[in-house]
């Protein structure tokens, strides 16, 4: 296949790049480049486009000759969407709604990368299944929800060949250090202290992301049209535990853990129902305690990777979110 992948010089998006290489597809990338987009992501000499999926133009000139799009361009973190939702509207209902239209024009497929987050909160337990009501909590996820959305209204009105996808936590290799197991990582490598934020009882489902990329690959191939496939690793940890061992890994003092004041509207619980996906034939490979072993690992051996990134406007983020709470913080 000729493939276009959307946002594929960030986290997710570059592994998905890497595998369908090996497997002898044509890709082609088209990625704005913003602050975590890295072309040192991505192999030497595959094509790409920089460029911006809400704009038409950008996206026509990036798709010519493909098969298929599959849409991993986002803004993807739930606190800079609530330090400012601005931006969060454009990629993800905008954006989606262009390449929508490019594959309603010219018969292609496309598979929508989502997240677990639309579903909202499950404290109360069980797992959230695909066809479950969409509630999601912050500016981020509504954006994802309405991008979700969208396709589904096309796939059921023009009848376009789109599915969507919803992964769960994903973790590993040359993920942006702003995320929790990076940020985590990176900074008891460094010393400094590790913002838990409240009680640190949020859970979480960790999938490794080369598991995440098998499963879009799979409905890629697989998916059919206007359906919703869950992509979980079924691996859940409350978020201190994912801290403790992280402090062990890492060999850091555990006094660098502090309880920071948490965000507001911080969903408790996730998890996913991915009997359907399995259905199919898909399982998650990585165990988390292995994945995460290796992922500090990698941290650990490529400062040259991350200390850059940790400058500048990472630097001014970081300290706009955290400067005050650290103030603000409290021993674990």
């Amino acid at each position: 296949m000729r493939i276009l992948v959307s946002g594929g010089a960030g986290f997710i998006g570059s592994h998905f790049v890497k595998r369908r290489l090996r497997a002898g597809d044509d890709v082609v990338v088209l990625d704005k480049l913003t602050y975590s987009g890295n072309r040192a992501n991505l192999p030497d000499g595959v094509a790409f486009h920089q460029g911006d999926i809400a704009e038409p133009a950008d996206v026509s000139r990036a798709a010519q000759g493909c098969d298929a799009i599959v849409n991993f361009a986002a803004e993807t973190h739930v606190d800079r969407s609530i330090l400012s939702a601005e931006d969060f509207g454009r990629a993800e209902f905008r954006g989606t709604q262009v390449l929508l239209e490019q594959i309603r024009e010219t018969g292609m497929r496309l598979v929508q990368v989502s997240t677990d987050e639309v579903y909202g909160d499950l404290e109360g337990g069980g797992s959230s299944s695909e066809s479950d009501a969409l509630r999601p909590s912050s500016p981020y996820s509504a954006a994802k929800a309405s991008g979700d959305l969208l396709v589904v209204a096309y796939a059921r009105t023009f009848g376009v060949n789109a599915s969507i996808t919803r992964g769960s936590n994903t973790y590993g290799p040359n993920q942006y250090p702003e995320k929790f197991i990076p940020l985590f990582v990176t900074n008891a490598l460094d010393g400094e202290p590790l913002p838990l934020y409240g009680d640190g009882r949020q859970v979480r489902d960790w999938l490794h992301v080369e598991d995440h990329c098998a499963g879009i690959e799979l409905v890629l191939h697989e998916g059919a049209p206007g359906e919703v496939y869950n992509v979980g690793g079924g691996d859940e940890h409350e978020n201190i535990d994912v801290a403790e061992r992280i402090v062990e890994l890492t060999g850091a003092d555990r006094l660098l853990l502090r309880s920071v004041p948490d965000r507001p509207g911080h969903d408790r619980r996730y998890s996913l129902d991915t009997s359907k996906l399995r259905a199919l034939g898909w399982s998650p490979q990585q165990r988390f305690e292995d994945g995460l072993r290796a992922t500090v690992e990698w941290y650990r051996d490529r400062r040259s990777w991350w200390e850059p990134i940790k400058s500048g406007e990472y630097r001014t983020y970081y300290e706009r979110q955290y400067a005050e709470r650290l103030a603000n913080a409290t021993s674990v």
